[in-house]
């Protein structure tokens, strides 16, 4: 399938080069055109706008945040210029809102809008191990699965309303949020009676929490390896913004996103920002009297 491509961050640019693996021909668009410069090694084509990228029966777009993704879109030279029936794949975590609007201006302009965001961090993507959750119109869906099937280890499908799988990406980064959180108070507690962290979590992960999740953010804890980043704090926080965005308007009271919420902030405030959302373990140890830096 000739597909394009749109954002070649860390997530990108490996869902694009496994793409191509796949026998798929690729056409990829980035703000910053030097970052294209492996995948062209590999076989792909530059495209010069998001227009030129949407001019093939699918085009993806990975990227960062809602107004990163309003500009290719709905920007000058955007997807919804291209003129093209192509069916626009979103994989970014963008907010229920943008997926509605986006859903209805592909519609109007004879194309079709396709939500599906990906759990997994860019060792997922590389591997092409990533969770695709798919949403949007059926006979859409089906023709993607080829390209789901290239990136992920497995898909699932959550109906013909596109918003529905952005809200469950965004409540499945909640509760990934709440382990980060939970898993830094459990160590630094335990650590306060000389208990060590790599020793806890062999036994809560041999245990009673044999979770992926667990597992793959309690080494980064137990570690410390937050640099370099699979999810910066910033991007962690703005995703926490989105889930509070949806609760608010569902009129759902979340009290623990309110919690991580204020977490972040602090991280912000005190570390560098291209760390891993998962330094919110930093403030946990600091509130606590251990400053990580210091032991």
């Amino acid at each position: 399938m000739h597909v394009g491509f749109i954002g070649l961050g860390l997530m990108g640019r490996e869902i694009a080069a496994n793409l191509i693996k796949a026998g798929h021909e690729v056409t990829v668009w980035n703000r910053s055109p030097d970052k294209a410069t492996p995948l062209l090694a590999a076989g792909a084509h530059l495209a010069a706008s998001p227009a030129g990228a949407a001019m093939h029966p699918v085009v993806i777009s990975m990227l960062a945040d809602d107004r990163a993704l309003e500009a290719v879109a709905f920007g000058e030279g955007g997807i919804l210029s291209s003129g093209t029936p192509t069916i626009h794949v979103s994989m970014s975590t963008i907010s229920v809102a943008l997926a509605d609007r986006l859903a209805a201006a592909h519609a109007e302009a004879g194309q079709v809008f396709v939500s599906a965001p990906v759990f997994g961090r860019p060792l997922a993507a590389a591997a092409g191990k990533l969770f695709v959750v798919a949403a949007g119109p059926a006979e859409a869906v089906a023709t993607c699965q080829p390209l789901f099937d290239a990136v992920g280890q497995r898909s699932f499908n959550l109906g013909e309303t596109p918003h529905k799988a952005n809200i469950v990406k965004l409540s499945g980064n909640f509760l990934i949020m709440t382990v980060i959180e939970s898993l830094a108070e459990a160590m630094t507690l335990a650590g306060r009676y000389g208990v060590d962290k790599g020793t806890l979590l062999d036994t809560l992960t041999g245990s009673v929490f044999g979770s992926m999740i667990h597992e793959v953010y309690g080494k980064v804890l137990v570690e410390e390896a937050y640099e370099p980043a699979g999810f910066t704090l910033p991007l962690g926080f703005k995703d926490m913004n989105l889930v509070e965005e949806a609760a608010v308007a569902a009129g759902v009271p979340m009290p623990m996103l309110s919690l991580g919420r204020d977490r972040l902030v602090a991280t912000m405030a005190r570390e560098r920002h291209d760390l891993d959302w998962a330094a919110m373990a930093k403030t946990v140890e600091a509130n606590a009297g251990l400053d990580p830096d210091r032991r």
